[in-house]
């Protein structure tokens, strides 16, 4: 593990999401430590305890860190921060760190979707963004999760049993749950619906990429990309194979923030 005594400089990243909150802390190239919590209504409070929660994961002290980056919608209210970023370019700094041959980011996260472009060298070209809804985003899988009485990661393997694909008509959150209602009652197999489900977000999501377009290697990052039915559905609309990092990908946002860090240190 990674100490202070080493004299090697440490730098982190703080991403405040709508749902979760994380940091993620470097050290010679290598990932030292990191945490995941829960969002609450303190926003910068919970910044500073993710925080916290990375350095005794990594058994450092705050003074040990050199510079920290913090991004997500949280970024406004983090004065612990040396600096803040859009979370649009802290996943493809953290996609480019975890998967240098990445060109197409699809980010999902609990409340907003992402189609993002980079270059070879992780610097974002284009990118497309869904924040007007629930569509798409964790928090409609959780509305489903809720509808069928499942565990939110049980969403995934039970869509993936399928036989068959029950069309959904609409992806709106309030529709597709009145929607989803109906067809268990008519009778129709819970897996082909949960499958019509992804596939209908799948579709939804490909809408962002008509912009932005699609290039190979595709990386899927945010909580969503950890449930295996959303990235099966999103290669069979999106006709390419998908990246899933074996890094928890809920904290590509935070490593993007942390590599930045590096980077904006050396021009203090």
């Amino acid at each position: 593990m990674t100490t202070k005594s080493d004299n090697i400089p440490k730098f982190a990243g703080v991403d405040v999401g709508s749902l979760t909150t994380k940091s993620v802390i470097i050290s010679n190239g290598s990932i030292a430590g990191y945490s995941l919590i829960p969002t609450g209504i303190d926003t910068e409070e919970n910044g500073r305890l993710a925080l916290k929660k990375a350095l005794e994961s990594a058994n450092l002290k705050r003074e040990d860190l050199k510079y920290i980056v913090a991004t997500g919608y949280g970024r406004i209210s983090a004065p612990y921060a040396d600096k803040t970023v859009t979370e649009i370019t802290c996943h493809a700094r953290g996609a480019h760190y975890l998967h240098p041959t990445t060109r197409t980011i699809i980010d999902m996260g609990g409340q907003d979707c992402k189609a993002i472009r980079l270059d070879k060298d992780g610097n974002v070209v284009d990118f497309a963004m869904n924040d007007k809804c629930a569509a798409g985003t964790g928090r409609f899988l959780e509305v489903m999760a809720n509808v069928f009485k499942v565990k939110l990661n049980d969403l995934g393997p039970l869509a993936l049993k399928a036989k068959e694909i029950v069309p959904m008509s609409s992806t709106c959150t309030v529709f597709a749950e009145s929607e989803t209602v109906s067809l268990l009652a008519r009778g129709e197999k819970p897996e082909n619906i949960l499958k019509g489900i992804h596939h209908a977000i799948a579709n939804r999501v490909s809408g962002m990429f008509s912009r932005v377009g699609v290039e190979s290697d595709v990386f899927f990052s945010g909580g969503v990309a950890k449930n295996t039915g959303m990235k099966s559905a999103l290669e069979e609309v999106l006709k390419a194979k998908i990246v899933a990092p074996e890094y928890d990908p809920q904290l590509v946002g935070a490593l993007g923030a942390a590599v930045l860090a590096r980077n904006y240190s050396g021009k203090v």
